[in-house]
């Protein structure tokens, strides 16, 4: 939640949300079209927080492991970007806003893949299964 009013005197709220591309629920959708399954789960947010009070600006931010982002997302990330160039007077400003959300995505998905290792093979184990 931004502490400062976002817009209209309201404050911003968001909800970020990382959704595996290749899961089974989600693979049909992914192969036809790219982005489908951070939309899925964009519309399932917007679902659960349906009765959220109205003086807050409510925006989803769902991402895919391989990297497609829901339209809310990159809509907010324009807004950010533009807003963070103006504040900054760096036209790069929104370029490494992009990078850093990039990075935390690539640590997110390591750490999920880590997640899956033995505690005490280490990383060969999964690196001699492929």
């Amino acid at each position: 939640m931004t502490l400062i009013p976002w817009r209209l005197g309201r404050s911003l709220l968001w909800d970020a949300t990382g959704v595996d591309t290749l899961t089974a629920s989600h693979i049909q959708a992914t192969s036809s079209m790219v982005g489908a399954a951070a939309t899925s789960a964009e519309q399932a947010k917007r679902r659960k927080y349906e009765n959220l009070d109205s003086s807050f600006i409510f925006v989803l931010f769902a991402v895919e492991t391989l990297g497609p982002w829901g339209p809310e997302a990159r809509a907010l990330f324009k807004e950010l970007s533009k807003r963070v160039i103006e504040s900054t007077g760096d036209p790069r400003a929104g370029s490494y806003l992009g990078q850093r959300i990039s990075l935390a995505i690539q640590r997110g998905n390591a750490a999920s893949i880590l997640g899956t290792v033995p505690c005490c093979g280490g990383f060969k184990d999964v690196l001699d299964f492929i």
